[in-house]
């Protein structure tokens, strides 16, 4: 995947649902570049995308405000909606967006790792943390993925127990199975 890394700047948070294959998800943007992409309803939560604009200005130092925007407003809503729909019509394996990421180092690290996880391809949990230096935090490794901000995109779906067991998944169980049969896994 071809995608930039860094930390939003921007003041003004946008957002958009988009109904997808395995649900409701919300999109979020700085603007610039996509911030976050979570599963809307797993478990018949609320998304914690309304929890996001103060942890977003305690990150980046910013005065946030949310506004609600067709994703043609805007562009990187526009196009994440483009490429999401490619990838579940079976159409794109690889996403090339620009991707604004807070989180530890160790946190930005895994991801950086789950981004270098080929399409159709699973590792576990223990490959990753091998994968990124630290073989012994696999535990850790486990909890980064799970906060994986910007999940689909940053594919923590193809990530699995090392006795070839699903583990868990933000989106749920079911949605993960789904992904990873897009795949072909």
């Amino acid at each position: 995947m071809n995608a930039t890394h860094k930390e939003p700047r921007a003041a003004t948070i946008h957002t958009f649902v988009m109904n997808s294959p395995v649900g409701p998800l919300h999109l979020e943007s700085d603007g610039q570049a996509l911030t976050r992409l979570e599963f809307a309803n797993h478990k018949g939560e609320k998304s914690r995308l309304a929890e996001r604009p103060p942890r977003l200005r305690r990150a980046a130092g910013t005065q946030v405000e949310q506004k609600k925007k067709n994703p043609a407003v805007v562009r990187i809503l526009q196009e994440t909606v483009r490429q999401l729909e490619a990838y579940f019509s079976g159409k794109r394996q690889q996403f090339d967006l620009p991707l604004a990421l807070v989180g530890t180092e160790f946190q930005k690290r895994t991801w950086a790792g789950l981004l270098e996880i080929p399409y159709g391809q699973t590792i576990s949990y223990a490959e990753l943390a091998r994968r990124i230096g630290n073989p012994k935090a696999v535990r850790a490794v486990g909890t980064a993925n799970g906060a994986n901000p910007i999940s689909i995109i940053i594919p923590c779906h193809r990530v699995i127990a090392s006795d070839g067991t699903l583990g868990g998944y933000g989106g749920g169980l079911d949605v993960k199975r789904d992904l990873l049969a897009l795949e072909k896994v």
